[in-house]
């Protein structure tokens, strides 16, 4: 039996989703190029986009999509302002690093969200700006951090943002009609479902048209890849046909469910018996409720000796459920998971593992 997966991803897949794995794809078959074709247009239709905005799949971990959206779709004379609080923004700023891409940024501890006046009062300081990237949720907390109204202060400077939406899309309202970012980069395997091993970027028409020379590289350089699957609907090298398959029943999955409302009903709740349980078996949350993604969920180590995150960890896989470290550098921490394919029982039956392990392992949540 397949291990429960709460994670941040990979996760646990339908059994739909795993089977749809089972069958081999001519790269160059019409059948597969129309799958293609149907992912792409799928993934416009969640942003509302289907007017304004192009997709384009990239192989690799969401980081490969993250990096081909900034080396791509920035010139070289950006100007860019970073908004840090957690692993993913620092990680944006050693890509920008290695591109060679002038940075400032704004950052702010790990479980706190950015001030907007104060992201206000940076841009007004810093007259050569011309890009801000955000982190819709920063998973080194499970921080939400506030999309909109860091949308709206970037629109009003008129300049150009871009997102880091790995463990949001899918799950959290992005509605380009809503919030204006000109480009937003994902992943198959967090909120939609589908299983590792590709990325994509939603950005503008305008943006994409203009970002030829822009990129260092030819198999991130997301120009490049557009314009080939613009002539021919196909990849320029060898496609993750298997994962694809997947990501596309995942997708249809997704819709059945009611789409981005039904799947974040579906977390919210998990979230909420995650939370709920978690204080009532005596561990402490992070974050306040009102800052918590219902995504993944960071909880404090206890300070009993007897508590040992290694050991607590082995117990509960030993029970067939995996949860996360922390990546925190303010406290000891460990994460839970409450995305993927797991219902409200699954949390339940988290819930019951963790408490027998902590009498198992004579742990003593009191002090």
């Amino acid at each position: 039996m397949d291990k429960k997966l709460l994670t941040p991803g990979p996760l646990t897949t339908s059994i739909t989703t795993k089977e749809a794995m089972l069958h081999d794809w001519g790269s160059r078959d019409q059948k597969f190029i129309d799958l293609n074709q149907s992912i792409r247009d799928s993934l416009i239709k969640l942003i509302d986009g289907e007017d304004n905005y192009q997709c384009v799949p990239m192989q690799g971990s969401g980081t490969f999509s993250v990096e081909s959206m900034i080396s791509s779709l920035t010139p070289k004379d950006a100007q860019i302002l970073i908004l840090i609080n957690g692993a993913y923004g620092q990680r944006m700023k050693k890509m920008c690093s290695y591109l060679n891409r002038d940075t400032i940024e704004y950052e702010v501890a790990e479980h706190e969200p950015h001030n907007i006046k104060k992201l206000e009062e940076i841009i007004d300081s810093n007259k050569q700006l011309t890009h801000v990237f955000a982190v819709y949720c920063e998973t080194t907390s499970g921080i939400l951090n506030p999309l909109n109204n860091i949308a709206n202060v970037v629109a009003k400077k008129k300049l150009s943002l871009f997102i880091d939406a790995m463990s949001a899309f899918g799950a959290l309202p992005l509605n380009s009609k809503d919030i204006t970012f000109d480009a937003v980069a994902a992943s198959s395997n967090k909120c939609l479902e589908g299983v590792p091993g590709v990325g994509f970027i939603l950005m503008k028409n305008e943006v994409i048209e203009n970002a030829k020379g822009n990129c260092h590289s030819l198999s991130l350089d997301l120009y490049d890849q557009w314009t080939a699957m613009e002539k021919n609907k196909q990849w320029r090298f060898t496609p993750p046909t298997h994962v694809l398959a997947a990501f596309n029943q995942a997708i249809s999955e997704h819709e059945k469910e009611g789409g981005i409302e039904g799947r974040h009903k579906r977390y919210n709740n998990n979230c909420k018996i995650i939370c709920d349980g978690m204080k009532e078996i005596g561990f402490e949350q992070l974050l306040p409720d009102e800052l918590q993604a219902p995504i993944i969920i960071t909880f404090k180590q206890p300070n009993d000796p007897n508590f040992n995150f290694q050991q607590f960890y082995n117990a509960l896989s030993d029970k067939n459920f995996l949860i996360y470290p922390g990546k925190l550098t303010v406290a000891d921490t460990f994460r839970i998971g409450c995305i993927g394919n797991l219902d409200d029982q699954d949390m339940r039956d988290t819930l019951q593992a963790i408490k027998e392990v902590i009498s198992d392992l004579n742990i003593n949540l009191n002090n």
